[in-house]
């Protein structure tokens, strides 16, 4: 297989604080204080809408420049809901101050449904775990 990410996620502080380490960055995870966290970083859920916001966004620049389109300013936001079956359900709203038309915007919404973290969180993933010393 070809390794796309890593990441190494450490306890660190108090209640559910986590020190996270991705390439050459460092970020931290909690939970709010409603949770038992201290709100020191993003809760989990809010990493997984900020990787898919971010795929989106850069795919749809991507896209944009090799068809010289004028953008502008691009920006998604996101919710996850989960449904009474508790499916979970995420909604983007896409937004631009480039100038672009009504048939350049359905391109772009086709292009946001088949970025490469849409893609892999819509057809789900295998996970797998171990034990190790």
């Amino acid at each position: 297989m070809k390794a796309i990410a890593s990441a190494t996620v450490t306890t660190d502080g108090p209640n559910y604080r986590q020190a996270i380490k991705t390439g050459r960055h460092e970020l931290v995870a909690d939970e709010p204080e409603a949770a038992g966290g201290q709100n020191a970083g993003a809760a989990p859920y809010g990493y997984i809408l900020a990787g898919l916001g971010a795929c989106t966004t850069m795919t749809l620049q991507m896209y944009a420049q090799r068809k010289g389109w004028d953008l502008g300013t691009v920006s998604v936001r996101l919710k996850l809901s989960s449904d009474d079956a508790g499916h979970a359900h995420i909604h983007r709203k896409l937004k631009a101050d480039g100038s672009l038309d009504d048939a350049q915007w359905d391109k772009l919404l086709e292009i946001a449904a088949k970025t490469p973290v849409t893609k892999t969180l819509a057809g789900g993933s295998t996970i797998t775990s171990e034990r190790v010393d």
